[in-house]
């Protein structure tokens, strides 16, 4: 009897613990085209799948604890409350969520590859150098004097940037 009061919760769990992993495939299927045609680096595009896997697994653990019953208006005190611990913990620095939305900005929108050499146009800290990589958080530059630079992805698109010498693939 406790199987049939419970059974469309169960089909529904089901259901989404199939199509989780099948989405989260289809995603990362999706971001590689893209990346192929558009000539990414294999490590910057796996960061983003990732990226996109985590809100993927994110999204199907709030909607089965939903099912199970668990009040939406109580979930939506709970996820606040965590957000509100996690807002303040990240924004006491420079906020995480957005670097890593400015990452995945990068990503798509492509300002600027992996080796091209780049001007950031700040008034206090102007640097040239070379993008050695764009991670999730913050990318790598290399100076003329071989120092690596390291500056949150944020900052990336709050300075104007040119391209110096476009990497040519």
């Amino acid at each position: 009897m406790l199987l049939y009061d419970h059974l469309i919760q169960i089909i529904i769990t089901a259901v989404v613990l199939i199509a989780t992993p099948v989405s989260r495939l289809v995603t990362a299927k999706i971001i590689r085209r893209y990346a192929s045609i558009t000539k990414k680096a294999d490590s910057r595009t796996k960061h983003i799948v990732k990226v996109f896997s985590i809100l993927i697994n994110i999204a199907a653990l709030l909607i089965v604890i939903i099912v199970w019953g668990v009040d939406p208006r109580n979930l939506l005190v709970a996820i606040s409350s965590i957000f509100a611990v996690i807002g303040v913990a990240f924004f006491a620095q420079w906020s995480l969520l957005s670097n890593v939305t400015a990452g995945i900005l990068i990503y798509f929108s492509t300002p600027f590859r992996i080796g091209d050499f780049i001007r950031i146009h700040d008034k206090e800290f102007p640097i040239d150098a070379e993008v050695v990589d764009i991670l999730a958080f913050h990318t790598h530059l290399k100076t003329s004097e071989g120092e690596i630079v390291i500056i949150p992805n944020s900052l990336l698109l709050q300075r104007g940037i040119s391209v110096i010498n476009p990497n040519e693939e």
